[in-house]
C-alpha cells in the first residue's frame, strides 16, 4: 500500500494505491472517492476480531462511530481517497506498540491495529475539553490521524503543557493532568488560558495548531437561529 496527502496541511485528502488483497481500516464517512475494484464490509469490530459491541460502545464514547468501514482492493491499481471531517491535516504515523488518540481524531489504520477505547476520568474529561475516553491504537502497522488545523509534533523530555483541545495524539509512555496555566488561578482564565493539559515523561506529542470548542463558540453567536 502506498500513500500521498495531498493539500496539507489547510484542507488535506488522504490518497492510497492499493494492490489486490491489501486491506484498510477507517471510520465511517471518511470516504471521499474510490475506484471500482474495492469491496466494503461495514462493522462494529475489527476485521476478523471480536469484542465488537463491547469495543463499539466504548469507541462511541471516545467520539468516534459505533461501526467501522473495511476496504479490501480485489484488484491491483486501486484508488481511494480519504477526508477528515473539519478543515485541516492529516498525520501519518507507522505505529509499533501504543498510541493514545483524541476522539475524532483517529481516521484509518491497517487493519491489525487495534481500535479500542481508554479511560481517562471523570476529572480530567470534565476540565481538559475532551471526552471520558480516548481512542487507543495499539498495533504494528499505518496509522492516519485527522485534526484541525495544521498538525505538529513534539518530543517531551520531563514536561510539557499545551492548552485544552489542541492535543491529537500522544505516546502511552506520557502522562498528562490537568492544572492552571499561570501561578493564579484567577489570572490564567483573565489571561484567557484557564485550564491546560500538563504532559511528563519521555514520548511524542501530536497537536493540532486551531482548537474546535474555540472556534465554535467564536462561530456559534454569528449563524442564524433555525
Amino acid at each position: 500500500m502506498q500513500f500521498e496527502i495531498l493539500a496539507q496541511p489547510a484542507a488535506s485528502v488522504l490518497r492510497l494505491s492499493m494492490d489486490a488483497g491489501e486491506e484498510l481500516t477507517a471510520e465511517v464517512g471518511a470516504m471521499i472517492a474510490m475506484s471500482t475494484g474495492f469491496t466494503v464490509e461495514t462493522s462494529g469490530r475489527k476485521k476478523g476480531g471480536g469484542g465488537g459491541l463491547m469495543k463499539g460502545l466504548k469507541r462511541m464514547f471516545a467520539g468516534e462511530s459505533f461501526f467501522l468501514n473495511h476496504f479490501t482492493a480485489q484488484q491491483s491499481g486501486q484508488t481511494l481517497y480519504l477526508g477528515p471531517k473539519l478543515l485541516g491535516d492529516i498525520m501519518h504515523h507507522d505505529l509499533s506498540g501504543t498510541l493514545i488518540v483524541q476522539g475524532s481524531s483517529w481516521m484509518a489504520s491497517d487493519p491489525g491495529i487495534d481500535i479500542d477505547a481508554s479511560w481517562q476520568g471523570f476529572g480530567k474529561a470534565l476540565f481538559s475539553g475532551e471526552s471520558m475516553f480516548w481512542v487507543k491504537c495499539s498495533g504494528h502497522g499505518d496509522l492516519f490521524l485527522s485534526s484541525f488545523g495544521a498538525i505538529y509534533e513534539i518530543d517531551v523530555d520531563g514536561e510539557y503543557t499545551v492548552d485544552t483541545g489542541h492535543i491529537v495524539a500522544f505516546e502511552d509512555t506520557l502522562q498528562f493532568r490537568i492544572g492552571k496555566a499561570g501561578e493564579s488561578l484567577i489570572g490564567s482564565f483573565l489571561g484567557g488560558e484557564g485550564l491546560v493539559c500538563k504532559f511528563s515523561g519521555q514520548g511524542k506529542l501530536y497537536c493540532q495548531s486551531h482548537n474546535p470548542p474555540s472556534f465554535g463558540s467564536v462561530l456559534g453567536p454569528k449563524l442564524k437561529p433555525r
